[in-house]
């Protein structure tokens, strides 16, 4: 896994309202938190966390960072992480939701000649149980444990994990990958990096209805993906055609030129099940199809 409680933490934006809230939460939880960059409020202190204008001088009296958690405005998300990726940070999560369009796309640009993973934006973050936190997850709902969750929603990414929670299925990490129309890292990407991960034996993949992800997810996990997945779609009973607002994150397939039926929850599900993955009707259902393929896992071996 790239991610582990030893990765060393930077919090950009540690004294906007969210970072100066989930900041202390994500310390308390056993994140190495090692600075905070904010503007305006350098040489201060919060929680014990020392703060700083620039990520340059936050990793001069800190050392080398892995990792930075974006708080800060939508507007100056851009600035925030090239300063990081420049730092030569390469793991950035961007909590704030709303980022330009334009300003992502040249920020994966960079990411991409840099080698950087970028998470988000409009992500709940990444959590380990147990061990890391990096955003905004309700620490409460999730235990360790050998099931793998990716989404693009937050909140299902928390009822699902206390689904599994309450069934006792603990969880090798929680991912949202981000709800803005466009984000980092793809399911594709998070479905090889699960399957490479000793810690997870299942993967449940979280989708919602707007663009084609979850076809392109269906379709790597058919061609590459060994573990057992199992899948649930939100927003079958959305009115055809109705753009409804995930921040943003519902598109219109018509406007993006898929075809007239990619985009909807049937055509989601139907590619999901094309690729023999188990799709779930309710979220309350995962914990169920979870047991059912770990069973067949072992039966297997």
């Amino acid at each position: 896994m790239i991610f582990s409680p030893h990765n060393r933490v930077l919090v950009q934006g540690i004294c906007e309202p969210l970072g100066a809230v989930y900041a202390p939460i994500m310390q308390a939880y056993g994140t190495d938190l090692v600075a905070g960059v904010s503007a305006g409020h350098g040489s201060s202190d919060f929680y014990g966390i020392p703060v700083f204008d620039l990520v340059d001088q936050a990793i001069d009296q800190v050392g080398a960072i892995d990792t930075t958690v974006i708080f800060v405005s939508p507007y100056a998300v851009l600035d925030a992480a090239l300063e990081a990726i420049a730092a030569g940070i390469h793991q950035v999560i961007i909590v704030t939701e709303g980022v330009p369009p334009l300003d992502m796309v040249r920020l994966l640009r960079q990411a991409e000649a840099t080698e950087t993973l970028v998470v988000g934006p409009n992500s709940a973050g990444i959590i380990i149980p147990g061990q890391l936190l990096l955003g905004v997850h309700p620490t409460s709902f999730y235990t360790p444990g050998p099931v793998g969750i990716i989404s693009r929603n937050g909140t299902l990414t928390y009822e699902v994990a206390m689904q599994l929670s309450q069934a006792g299925l603990g969880q090798s990490i929680g991912v949202c990958i981000g709800g803005d129309a466009i984000i980092g890292s793809s399911f594709p990407q998070w479905l090889q990096i699960l399957e490479e991960d000793e810690h997870t034996e299942a993967i449940v993949l979280i989708g919602e209805i707007g663009g084609d992800s979850e076809e392109a997810a269906a379709h790597y996990i058919a061609e590459a993906i060994d573990k057992p997945v199992v899948a649930y779609i939100a927003g079958k009973n959305a009115p055809k055609g109705r753009r409804i607002g995930h921040a943003g994150a519902i598109i219109d397939a018509q406007i993006l030129e898929l075809g007239p039926d990619t985009g909807t929850a049937a055509s989601k599900i139907n590619a999901l099940r094309r690729a023999r993955i188990p799709v779930a009707e309710r979220p309350s259902q995962i914990p169920t199809l979870v047991e059912k393929a770990l069973r067949k896992l072992v039966k297997q071996a």
